[in-house]
């Protein structure tokens, strides 16, 4: 069984690529975040306000994309950012 998870594609105001994700992001799910963000190419915001897990496995997704992923987190999120060091290699704002 799935986690729930919505994915929603928009653009950011100065028309980034935006994608919301709202749910949790477990290893049940990560195919269709990876999915999401293999279908972008270039800079891409990652609105993760709305999430409220994000495991090891979400993370495994994350990183190939740091570079080039702009990260909007809660603060129930940044400890794992940060410990992950995937706050080292995005941007991440909150």
């Amino acid at each position: 069984m799935s986690t729930p998870l919505t994915l929603t594609h928009g653009r950011g105001a100065d028309g980034t690529p935006l994608l919301t994700a709202v749910g949790e992001i477990d290893m049940s799910n990560t195919r269709e975040l990876a999915d999401a963000l293999d279908r972008t190419s270039g800079p891409l915001v990652l609105d993760l306000t709305g999430v409220e897990y994000l495991d090891s496995a979400g993370l495994s997704v994350l990183f190939p994309h740091a570079e080039r992923l702009e990260l909007i987190a809660s603060p129930i999120l940044m400890p794992v950012l940060t410990i992950s060091g995937l706050a080292d290699l995005a941007t991440v704002r909150d």
